[in-house]
């Protein structure tokens, strides 16, 4: 029962986040262009906007379903759960917000729903919340992320292609999440153990600093790359890495079985594949133009 409504949550927290994105992206390109040396002039001008001041309520919202669908169920489960989000957001773009989505990006969508669903399924059945971690693992994982997300933001000044930033930045916005999610994961073990004073974890400040990372990051990806390509990739890096997370930080098992282990390796491969998929094509005369000015 416990497990059930954990992915009736999860659920929840999918469709929300989608329709919460959809609406900061509207409403992001109304605003100024986010400028993180401002962040609270920048935050006054986001929040201005009554379509982004929409979205994220909504994002409030699905924020609110996620924690806790993390509290009762697994942290992998919860994340192959808000996989199927993936084709919610490409069906609500298309259908309900009217935009556009190349024939690639719909394989690339597909597959990353594919490769997160199937690996969700592989994955073996463990029960209970499953919030118990190891302090060393933790922050070696939390600290090879924020790194991985720093290098993902200053990409273009490392010679990374400057038309895909924006992608680049959702895959950062992603990666930041995920930092995140699993800090939340372990103060839900450390409220469960100790009560209101496991709020007090240190992990409560690593949540909350990469959550507000996470918010002008994913804010500067909306303006600056296509929607659907970006929602999608910062909720696959976040969705990824809340279940290589829930693996390696705090013990969900891999499969034992050779075949499911194979569709585990498989899953990794499709989303990889995906990712590389899902950016918009840019055609040469663009692609020279963002070149030159930058």
């Amino acid at each position: 029962m416990t497990l059930m409504l954990g992915i009736a949550l999860a659920f929840a927290c999918a469709l929300a986040t989608n329709i919460g994105f959809l609406f900061k992206h509207r409403g992001a390109c109304q605003a100024p262009a986010v400028d993180m040396r401002h962040p609270v002039r920048t935050a006054r001008r986001l929040f201005s906007c009554p379509l982004f001041a929409l979205g994220m309520l909504i994002a409030t919202g699905a924020w609110i379903f996620h924690v806790a669908a993390m509290s009762v169920a697994p942290l992998s489960v919860v994340q192959s759960v808000l996989a199927g989000g993936v084709v919610m957001l490409a069906v609500i773009a298309e259908r309900t917000f009217g935009l556009g989505i190349a024939r690639r990006q719909w394989a690339g969508i597909a597959l990353t729903a594919v490769g997160l669903m199937l690996l969700g399924l592989s994955l073996p059945a463990v029960h209970g919340a499953h919030s118990r971690f190891s302090v060393g693992g933790m922050v070696g994982f939390e600290a090879a992320l924020i790194i991985a997300g720093g290098l993902l933001i200053v990409g273009p000044r490392l010679g990374a292609p400057a038309e895909h930033h924006g992608f680049m930045l959702g895959a950062a916005a992603g990666i930041l999440f995920g930092v995140s999610d699993v800090a939340i994961k372990a103060i839900s073990g450390t409220v469960g153990a100790h009560g209101a004073v496991g709020l007090l974890s240190p992990w409560s400040g690593v949540a909350v600093g990469a959550s507000v990372a996470a918010f002008y990051t994913s804010a500067k990806a909306l303006q600056d790359g296509d929607a659907v390509p970006v929602i999608a990739i910062t909720g696959t890096a976040a969705n990824v890495l809340g279940i290589v997370g829930g693996i390696v930080v705090f013990g969900d098992p891999l499969s034992g079985h050779p075949v499911a282990l194979v569709a585990e390796c498989l899953a990794f491969v499709l989303v990889l594949v995906a990712a590389w998929l899902t950016p918009a094509p840019v055609r040469v005369g663009e692609s020279r133009g963002l070149l030159s000015a930058f």
